[in-house]
């Protein structure tokens, strides 16, 4: 595959973020529910004035409830299109998007940029607090209440043998066609200063409901009803387990995506569509 633009038309990056509350996910879907693609791409129509939908490509697609603070995309616009809009479509698409999803940057991308499949990583962050009175009521829709005392220094140890690249399946909801092979670089808790528990997630790729059950699992660790070797286990297993909890979306937000430099871009976007294996494993793919 290429990521030569078609002649004729340019490619645009836009950095933005919403609140995942009240979308469908990122993705657009049949049955026609509200999502984050269908929103800007319906503003990107409008704005222009075109007759044609052009169709967004994403760093990383979002479930439904999970919030974006970095997210990245990407769209090619006919050649004219884009002299025309580019030095007002900012602040009109700020005047058309709902209040909870923001365009943040719109410019013309590097030779070689796919947001999806040039990033080198993406970093997530899920919230929790486990105060006794429960959520702050102005966090409520970023922050997981947990109902039990957390032990952040637990929740560490247990995250050590997560890190590193490994099949993810007992952590997954497996697709077809899909590896679930990932390499996390990042899994880290800490307390902040207002009593909440913040998990740094950061990997080269995430497969369907990955931090969700990570975060899961160590909770379990952080209250006691887990010993800390659990997850390590449940990683080696290689296969779903049900005692994995999937916790809710709320909690999750995207907060930033690494790209390489301009030069490294294509080279990158090559290297993330090739099959992946581990060591020794036979097979794999995507």
């Amino acid at each position: 595959m290429s990521d030569d633009v078609q002649d004729g038309f340019v490619r645009v990056r836009l950095d933005l973020s919403y609140d995942g509350k009240d979308f469908s996910g990122w993705a657009k879907q049949a049955q026609g529910q509200r999502t984050v693609q269908g929103e800007i791409e319906d503003a990107l129509r409008t704005v222009t004035r075109s007759k044609e939908t052009y169709e967004l490509t994403v760093a990383g697609r979002t479930d439904a409830g999970v919030h974006a603070r970095g997210q990245v995309a990407h769209v090619d616009l006919p050649v004219e299109l884009w002299d025309e809009h580019r030095d007002k479509l900012l602040r009109r698409l700020a005047g058309r998007l709902s209040h909870d999803v923001r365009v943040w940057k719109v410019e013309e991308a590097p030779a070689g940029f796919n947001a999806r499949f040039s990033a080198v990583w993406r970093r997530y962050a899920y919230r929790v607090t486990d105060n006794p009175g429960g959520v702050d009521p102005l966090l409520r829709g970023h922050v997981l209440w947990h109902d039990w005392a957390l032990d952040v220094d637990a929740m560490n140890e247990a995250a050590t043998a997560l890190v590193g690249e490994h099949d993810f399946a007992a952590y997954c909801k497996k697709r077809e066609g899909a590896t679930t092979i990932r390499t996390l670089q990042v899994l880290r808790w800490e307390r902040r200063d207002d009593g909440i528990l913040e998990a740094t997630v950061k990997a080269d790729a995430f497969c369907h409901n990955m931090v969700r059950s990570l975060v899961g699992a160590l909770l379990f660790v952080g209250d006691g009803h887990r010993p800390v070797d659990w997850p390590g286990k449940v990683l080696a297993a290689g296969v779903r387990d049900s005692a994995v909890h999937v916790v809710r979306p709320h909690g999750l937000t995207l907060e930033e995506v690494g790209y390489p430099e301009d030069a490294l871009l294509a080279a990158r976007s090559r290297e993330a569509r090739n099959k992946r294996s581990l060591p020794g494993a036979g097979g794999g793919c995507c």
